[in-house]
């Protein structure tokens, strides 16, 4: 397939027409399309051919693959310009998969993350990349959900010491920075940025710390790069003395040894989207979240107390892939995904109506967990997953734990928790 039938994605820097290969320029100079966003498209309108018809992406994004097709079709040649490394977080992968990959050819620049470690004098080859370049969603927060662009970031520092992010914008350090303040990291975090590379004015920040990275404005464009010290939490296995609660009496917290086992019954996956009806004060629910990095924890309470702790131990624990909604099941769950997984902690007097629900709209697969510990309510939860027709099981569980008496040790009984497990399966 020659040029004529392929769609050339060009990545070019700040500098223009001194960033690009020979190869490139070649292909431009004799290209009869150029598409791309107006600030690049300036950087190249003085060295093209008088005859090549520029078309601005800005705003029509969804419109370049017809423009692409259109173009190809008349026998014309077809570049589409991009910022550094069109294969990182760029255009080129959603170019291919619409045009196909034979009727694509890259030609990449030097990624601005590769120069911007280079100014650094770091190496990167162990970063984890992140973008955060999309609309404006407005500040993040706990509520914000999974699709605010901030999301992706949060995610990444949740599971690695140093991440790199392209911004924009609207997603600046600074949003980044109050972002990351607001999901409960502090002073072990500091950013570095490294603004208009390549151009005169060129400036590199850092490290800052968040608070100083939040108050601050950096030119844009730039990129970040996020760098925690320490190893943070364990993954699984907290102590009940770290979460917040009412009173170790009265909080409505799942012990550690009940949560454990209902963990290990969710069966869960990195990515799994898992429901946690009856949250409390979050100790379930948040311990999903860290278990599935790359997936999302949809939990709701109707105490208004016990929701203010699981927003806390949120932050204690520094989870963004948690949605936290304080209201009554089941009503609110109807504008919620379908679940891998759905752990139920309280009913409110809907238990029946809940597990109903909530293996109706598991995914094929899925595991449904509860745990109780009144005779009623395990009475009425064996019932209701018997009539469901799917393979279930119960497992009681009684623990013990150490507790001193004058210089020695006894141990004491915790109340028995009923696991219930219910799984999605063919009937």
């Amino acid at each position: 397939m020659n040029a004529s039938e392929r769609c050339a994605v060009i990545g070019i820097l700040d500098d223009g027409w001194e960033s690009l290969g020979e190869a490139a320029r070649r292909r431009l100079r004799g290209t009869g399309l150029v598409i791309g966003a107006e600030r690049t498209l300036a950087l190249v309108r003085p060295h093209l051919e008088p005859e090549s018809t520029l078309r601005s992406l800005d705003g029509a994004l969804a419109e370049v693959p017809r423009w692409v097709e259109e173009a190809l079709g008349q026998g014309q040649t077809v570049a589409v310009l991009a910022t550094g490394d069109p294969l990182c977080h760029g255009l080129a992968p959603w170019l291919i998969a619409r045009l196909g990959e034979a009727r694509v050819e890259v030609l990449p620049a030097v990624s601005t993350l590769q120069l911007a470690f280079a100014r650094w004098k770091l190496p990167w080859q162990e970063v984890c990349i992140a973008s955060c370049h999309a609309r404006d969603a407005g500040e993040w927060s706990l509520s914000a959900g999974p699709g605010h662009p901030l999301s992706p970031v949060l995610r990444a520092v949740a599971r690695a010491r140093r991440v790199a992010v392209f911004t924009c914008a609207q997603n600046d350090p600074s949003r980044i920075a109050r972002a990351l303040i607001a999901c409960g990291y502090g002073e072990e975090v500091r950013l570095r940025v490294a603004s208009r590379l390549l151009l005169a004015d060129e400036a590199i920040f850092g490290p800052l710390t968040l608070e100083e990275s939040a108050q601050a404005q950096f030119p844009d464009p730039n990129v970040v790069l996020i760098e925690r010290d320490e190893a943070g939490l364990p993954l699984f296995g907290l102590e009940d003395e770290e979460y917040a609660q009412r009173a170790p009496e009265k909080g409505l917290l799942t012990k550690q040894e009940a949560r454990a086992l209902s963990l290990a019954k969710l069966r869960l996956r990195p990515d799994a989207c898992v429901w946690d009806i009856g949250a409390g004060s979050g100790s379930v629910g948040l311990e999903c979240a860290r278990l599935c990095p790359e997936g999302q924890v949809w939990a709701i309470e109707k105490n208004a107390a016990e929701a203010a702790n699981a927003r806390e131990n949120a932050r204690r624990l520094r989870v963004a892939n948690y949605t936290l909604i304080e209201g009554r099941a089941p009503e609110a769950l109807a504008d919620w995904p379908d679940p891998d997984a759905v752990f139920i902690g309280g009913s409110g007097g809907e238990l029946p109506e809940l597990i109903t629900l909530s293996l109706a709209r598991l995914k094929e697969g899925g595991r449904l967990v509860m745990n109780f510990v009144t005779l009623e309510n395990l009475a009425t939860a064996v019932a209701a997953v018997r009539a469901s027709g799917f393979p279930w099981e119960v497992v009681q569980l009684q623990a013990s734990r150490s507790k001193p008496i004058l210089d020695m040790h006894r141990l004491a009984a915790q109340n028995p928790v009923w696991i219930v497990t219910a799984a999605k399966e063919g009937r």
